[in-house]
């Protein structure tokens, strides 16, 4: 499985928004500039996540973006699957018999364990405890 850039950036927005969670919406240009990101990109990335229920969006002078829920409430699992579609490590293996079908599921349940059980609010508290240890590591 590889995890392109729509669901790294995508769990960047939201990781960004659950650090202010709390504090009233914040504009996409501010997460972009903040994480030298395409502000193009993201806003790409904003529909498939307010459409799922993850953000919303506010209007206006003051507007932006805000978790939906709360930061412990999402998981990395539930942003990957919005933007990346289902955790597969590798594809075809429903109807196979081969000898590694095992394998590939113990390692596919594992990954899948980890995203479902790493919420928002783990990644913002691992960012703000070693901001020279990217997020992105544990995933």
């Amino acid at each position: 499985m590889k995890i392109s850039t729509k669901g790294r950036y995508g769990l960047t927005i939201v990781v960004e928004l659950g650090a202010k969670y709390g504090k009233g919406p914040v504009p996409l240009r501010k997460i972009a500039e903040e994480q030298d990101l395409s502000e193009a990109y993201l806003e790409q990335l904003i529909p498939p996540l307010r459409n799922s229920g993850i953000v919303k969006s506010v209007r206006g002078a003051y507007g932006g973006y805000m978790l939906a829920k709360e930061p412990t409430d999402i998981t990395a699992g539930d942003v990957i699957r919005v933007l990346e579609g289902p955790i597969q490590l590798v594809e075809g293996l429903e109807n196979s018999d081969i000898p590694q079908q095992e394998l590939w599921k113990r390692i596919g349940d594992a990954v899948r364990g980890v995203l479902d059980t790493t919420t928002i609010e783990d990644l913002v508290k691992s960012n703000e405890s070693d901001p020279l240890d990217s997020y992105m590591f544990y995933i």
